[in-house]
């Protein structure tokens, strides 16, 4: 649409809707940067968007050294880092195989995959424990890995297979021609060009697992392989009350890995969302 025919009252509106979204947006993340510098009676006598007086570190050395953080970032980011990684290589390579492989095999698995999509996570968190039990992998990095893999590879796959449907046939086959394997096709031609998706399909796939509480919750019970998420529950109601200065930097410490992926990926990130017509 050609912006010289929007009319002045109209550009107005967008504009002042798009300002209000991005406060909203900011706002939060601005309050927990402000708070997070605050001591806890600073932040409980001085207005809660007033900028701290002195950036007070303490807290953040607090809540990394006293607080464990630096285990449980090590643990979240081995967690999501690896689910990331297999989620994305093994949804390229079923999506290759669903998207090119014409065979009625293909559209049975690649059917029994897309159910997976409609499954909460609320619904399956008993089976899931009672096979992780079952299993005696309970309290392990497995027992996290294990469900974080395969329930992000129903989207994955679906992602996958519907980008990797759009690349022209011609040019895999003039690979093949020119004496390309089937897996060099895959490696060489193929995957680079699902660099959209698979950037789109890694900031799902991390900032879900980052994020999770439930999961590991259920299946761990030693707190030295607890996440981030996890963590932040240690300063509820601590001593007997909760300290919201280390709250506030706890939380940032959780949030900010998520933001900087989002930034510097956010280019290939909304290519992958308008090529692939993922809805939030």
């Amino acid at each position: 649409m050609d912006n010289r025919n929007i009319s002045l009252p109209a550009k107005i509106l967008v504009y002042a809707i798009m300002i209000i979204f991005t406060v909203l947006t900011i706002y939060p993340i601005l309050w927990l940067v402000l708070q997070s510098f605050k001591t806890n009676t600073t932040y409980l006598t001085t207005n809660k968007l007033s900028f701290p007086s002195s950036l007070y570190l303490g807290n953040y050395a607090f809540v990394m050294n006293q607080g464990n953080f630096f285990g449980f970032f090590k643990n979240s980011l081995i967690y999501t880092s690896v689910t990331v990684a297999v989620v994305v290589v093994l949804s390229n390579m079923a999506g290759f195989a669903f998207a090119k492989l014409n065979y009625k095999i293909t559209k049975l698995l690649h059917g029994i995959f897309i159910v997976g999509i409609l499954l909460t996570m609320q619904s399956i968190l008993i089976p899931l424990f009672l096979m992780v039990s079952a299993a005696g992998i309970h309290n392990t990095r497995w027992a996290v890995l294990i469900p974080y893999i395969a329930l992000g590879l129903p989207m994955g796959v679906y992602l996958c297979t519907d980008f990797q449907k759009s690349i022209p046939d011609e040019l895999l086959e003039a690979a093949r021609i020119d004496g390309a394997s089937f897996i060099s096709i895959f490696s060489r031609v193929v995957l680079p060009m699902c660099a959209p998706v698979s950037v789109t399909l890694a900031i799902i796939t991390f900032t879900g697992n980052w994020n999770d509480f439930m999961g590991p919750l259920i299946y761990l019970s030693s707190d030295a392989k607890w996440t981030l998420a996890l963590g932040l529950s240690r300063f509820s109601g601590m001593y007997g009350k909760t300290p919201w200065n280390l709250l506030m930097a706890a939380s940032l410490v959780t949030v900010l890995p998520c933001v900087l992926l989002f930034f510097f990926a956010q280019r290939y990130f909304i290519q992958g969302i308008v090529i692939t017509g993922v809805k939030g």
